[in-house]
């Protein structure tokens, strides 16, 4: 029979401890470095049995012979003791691995109508990565929490940015023998710890010892009141002993003793925050007392960021991190496989270039009960709902109460007589306060100062000034702890978990006072942009908010006269083009060909006016042509319009310029001086030599493109350098952007009558004049 343990010799322990400091290592860095526990260096060092395997990679790594340094013994005594504890172990993980793959093998979460595999080739788990800093305890001003982020360019990811390293979860746990994860509502928290029961009880970790599970609420509201050495002797005793009866008559209070000394428990505490006020205390000096008491057993607790001030002093703290890009990846992957396997790498991927095109909704997917939300909602229709705001409505709905109550949680009633709708009420105040004022981050007297003001107005509050700052503290703390949605980023700095969440408050809150026009006054600031697409909608009927949204667009440009020139001028145009697209599509086609001629401006901005106008294009059409790419090349006198306009204002080659003549006179076969005048043209290009070649594309291509340009200008109408100032290219760029956004408004799942619609679609990009005809013909029909 093979020895199961071995122990050093005292000659050996001692060739072992000069191996230890001439490779520059200590015992916990031994043990991380073999990927184990502390423990079993410990009783290695102190001349204690441990595993053969541990004992053999402990003198392997210091470069020791083991059979020299290994005590042989003089009875079998002791080796039998530890093969005894040993096997029993084994024979307990064994009995129990039905029970811990019962509690811990599944996940079943919100709506879903069957529990998803943790584990295994169809698992849902996805690796957790972990802040061994605490976010909110960081050191940090607001100028350093929004270094790097850019508030008129509005970078969304930058206001929520952590810099902290991130370490795998299963590392931190093979680094500490006591660790408190704490982590923010659906964070991921019970599914590590179900992960680590799952690893453990099936051999990839900790195999050595035995995973003990246990919810501490059921814990604490047990009606026997037992203490926690109780709760183990149930959990490995009471399952089992009615089936084997060795192991009954083995597993007594000596044998179990044995094996709490030996430190052969991996015991995983989940919930401290879920814990009633009044049993807070009993649970808190029961885990206090255990685990300082057998220190050689590994444990593991969660509980929610801010939850209570706790305080275990031998316990590590760190915190579960929000999923990143290859996290969400990671998950998407595993719960399609579960759900579609015969077509999980394709929905994959599409619901993964969905999240990267919305990312308010892509924000929420760094928390794993959120990206399940989506999950579960992009399943039905394999796209996620069209109006965002209900789409947010639900995910708040998990937080602020569905998430506890599916899991029968009651917190401390620290929010008084507030409702549901109370709650969202006092969140929505302080995100338009906070928005307004550009405080993505605040600090924290601020906040309390927001909630102080809103529920002194309620019946029976706190008048005393003392009192009321205490009540408004401990709400704060309650939203923090119980749903998430306000979190500190740094010490006495607060911000709204997600920025989504914020401006969907900041939606909820304009919507519910009718406060449009101060939307309309936003219109043109980046950051505004979701907060209006939000409030439409919401609205149940979006018409007088889209009415005033059109009229201050076209207000904003009505007395700019160079500026009603150039929509004149592409509304002159698209009349005569006779397709099946909308005239407010032409209509921003050719804004876009003109938007090559501000050469400059676009050489300076990132979001250039040809790509919003192009945007613009396709965007009013959309219901219509879903499957066109543009409308830039839909053939006829649109698309020739366009290539001479491309010509004349981009530098080409002599053989890019002699394809596209020859494209221009296929397109306008008709013969007639303006066919005339471009063959010309070409009849310059091809009397060139080929040494002359690079001298015309360096030289005289200018002046062959400025001919061009006479000739499209004379028989087109199109070509025109329009001769705008720096402000004038500003404001064009602002109100081909608020079109844009006007359009997507009309195109999300709003309610908008169909009068007004219509009304809308028809003026799109027309000039005031137009504009006013139109609404006279209305007005006499």
């Amino acid at each position: 029979m093979v020895e199961r343990s071995l122990q050093a010799s005292p000659a050996g322990i001692q060739a072992a401890k000069a191996a230890l400091i001439s490779l520059g290592l200590n015992q916990q860095k031994l043990a991380t470095r073999l990927g184990v526990t502390r423990q079993p260096i410990s009783k290695f060092f102190n001349e204690k049995s441990v595993d053969r395997n541990i004992f053999v990679q402990i003198c392997e790594t210091l470069k020791l012979d083991w059979q020299e340094i290994t005590e042989q013994p003089q009875t079998n005594t002791a080796s039998d003791q530890e093969t005894d504890i040993d096997a029993l172990v084994q024979a307990v993980r064994e009995q129990i691995k039905p029970l811990i793959k019962g509690r811990c093998g599944t996940m079943r979460v919100l709506d879903m109508t069957q529990p998803i595999a943790l584990t295994g080739e169809q698992g849902i788990y996805t690796n957790v990565n972990i802040l061994e800093k605490i976010t909110g305890r960081r050191r940090l001003g607001l100028e350093e929490l929004l270094q790097g982020c850019d508030l008129e360019e509005f970078d969304r990811f930058g206001l929520s940015r952590v810099t902290e390293k991130r370490v795998p979860g299963l590392e931190a746990v093979k680094r500490y023998s006591k660790l408190m994860v704490l982590g923010k509502p659906g964070a991921g928290k019970t599914t590590f710890l179900k992960y680590l029961a799952m690893q453990c009880i099936e051999g990839n970790f900790q195999a050595d010892r035995i995973p003990v599970f246990i919810t501490l609420k059921s814990f604490a509201e047990d009606e026997d009141r037992p203490n926690l050495l109780t709760c183990l002797a149930r959990f490995m005793t009471g399952v089992y002993s009615k089936t084997n009866n060795y192991l009954s008559q083995k597993i007594d209070t000596e044998s179990l003793q044995s094996i709490i000394q030996q430190g052969k428990l991996l015991i995983l505490l989940d919930g401290l925050d879920e814990v009633r006020e009044e049993d807070t205390n009993r649970v808190l000096r029961q885990i206090r007392d255990f685990s300082e008491q057998w220190t050689e057993n590994q444990f593991v607790m969660t509980c929610r960021i801010a939850a209570k001030e706790y305080t275990f002093e031998k316990f590590i703290e760190v915190e579960v991190a929000d999923f990143d890009d290859e996290q969400i990846r990671t998950f998407v992957g595993n719960w399609l496989k579960c759900r579609e396997p015969g077509n999980a790498e394709k929905l994959t991927e599409k619901l993964i270039t969905k999240l990267e095109a919305h990312k308010p909704i892509k924000e929420l997917a760094t928390n794993p009960l959120l990206l399940t939300l989506l999950c579960l909602e992009f399943e039905e229709l394999l796209e996620f709902p069209t109006n965002r705001a209900e789409l947010y409505d639900r995910g708040l709905g998990v937080l602020l109460s569905k998430w506890d109550s599916s899991r029968r949680i009651e917190r401390d009633q620290v929010y008084k007589r507030l409702s549901l709708k109370r709650k969202e009420d006092l969140l929505s105040q302080v995100a338009l306060t906070t928005f307004k004022q550009k405080d993505y981050f605040f600090k924290q007297r601020s906040v309390e100062d927001y909630i102080a003001d809103y529920i002194r107005n309620l019946p029976d509050a706190q008048t005393d000034p003392e009192a009321l700052l205490l009540d408004s503290e401990a709400v704060l703390k309650s939203i923090e702890s119980q749903h998430g949605l306000l979190i500190e980023r740094a010490r006495g700095i607060y911000s709204f978990s997600h920025l989504t969440f914020q401006e969907y408050f900041v939606a909820r809150e304009i919507v519910t006072n009718s406060a449009f026009e101060m939307l309309v006054n936003h219109l043109n600031e980046k950051r505004w942009r979701e907060v209006l697409l939000l409030s439409v909608g919401m609205l149940r009927n979006a018409d007088d908010l889209l009415k005033l949204i059109k009229q201050a667009i076209d207000q904003g440009v009505a007395v700019n006269k160079e500026f009603q020139k150039l929509l004149a001028w592409a509304y002159q145009k698209s009349i005569h083009i006779k397709t099946e697209y909308k005239p407010a599509a032409i209509r921003a086609s050719y804004l876009n060909f003109s938007g090559m001629s501000f050469a400059s401006y676009i050489r300076t901005t990132n979001n250039s006016i040809r790509i919003i106008t192009a945007e613009l294009s396709i965007l009013i059409d959309c219901r219509i042509k879903n499957n066109i790419n543009s409308l830039n090349y839909i053939g006829g006198e649109l698309e020739l319009d366009n290539l001479i306009g491309f010509m004349v204002d981009n530098p080409l080659d002599a053989s890019s310029c002699r394809s596209f003549v020859s494209t221009i006179q296929k397109l306008f076969s008709e013969n007639c001086q303006f066919k005339q005048a471009i063959q010309n043209l070409e009849i310059e290009l091809h009397n060139q030599t080929q040494k002359e070649i690079g001298d015309w594309e360096l030289c005289d291509q200018y002046d062959w493109r400025q001919k061009l340009r006479k000739v499209g200008i004379k028989y087109r109408d199109i070509g025109h350098e329009w001769e705008f100032s720096d402000e004038q290219q500003k404001l064009f760029k602002q109100y081909v952007d608020a079109n844009k956004l006007l359009v997507e408004c009309l195109n999300c799942d709003c309610y908008v009558s169909r009068e007004v619609r219509q009304e809308i679609e028809d003026t799109l990009l027309l000039p005031i004049v137009e504009i006013e005809k139109y609404k006279a013909a209305k007005a006499a029909q």
